[in-house]
């Protein structure tokens, strides 16, 4: 029988083939979700998928893209923002 903090689903399942040729269970933390648009909810590329350890120690090149709005909004919401300030200064 498997350890108790094991038995719940909030770890998956990944099969492991060990030099000494058998299968054996690994129990590894699942991904989070993938980062998406607060305004049309697009999938947000360039966003890491990691836990938050992880994320932590990458540099900051790899966490997001370097533009306004990197985390929250997709490249189109973005520029369509940056048109509609630009049309309210004129």
């Amino acid at each position: 029988m498997v350890r108790r903090a094991l038995r719940s689903r909030t770890l998956r399942r990944v099969k492991v083939k060990t030099p000494g040729n058998s299968v054996k269970t690994h129990f590894r933390k699942r991904k989070p979700k993938i980062a998406h648009c607060g305004k049309c909810g697009a999938i947000l590329k360039g966003i890491a998928r990691e836990t938050p350890r992880k994320i932590q120690n990458m540099p900051k090149t790899r966490k997001k893209v370097m533009r306004p709005f990197s985390g929250v909004l997709c490249t189109k919401c973005s520029r369509a923002l940056f048109k509609e300030k630009a049309k309210s200064l004129r």
